[in-house]
């Protein structure tokens, strides 16, 4: 079973829209502009830990105009 996480993240004051880009990143699978306390909400899907770093840490954190981002794995969640 895939590893999913809920990325929040936090951008420069206009530039929330871009996160729209994190779409083309291997493994994620839905990047939204949001309202409230974070910007952007990116739903990521790994193979494992490793593979989740590797797209949290050298892909999405390394988008220019992103301050700071919030990682949170599910638990569990329902086979579709």
């Amino acid at each position: 079973m895939p590893i999913r996480a809920f990325v929040l993240v936090t951008t420069k004051p206009g530039t929330s829209e871009d996160i729209v880009r994190a779409r083309k990143i291997k493994g994620v699978k839905i990047a939204n502009s949001v309202f409230g306390r974070f910007d952007a909400v990116i739903v990521v899907e790994a193979k494992d830990m490793n593979e989740l770093s590797k797209i949290v840490y050298e892909m999405i954190e390394q988008m220019p105009n992103i301050r700071s981002t919030e990682t949170l794995i599910t638990l569990f969640y329902p086979p579709e």
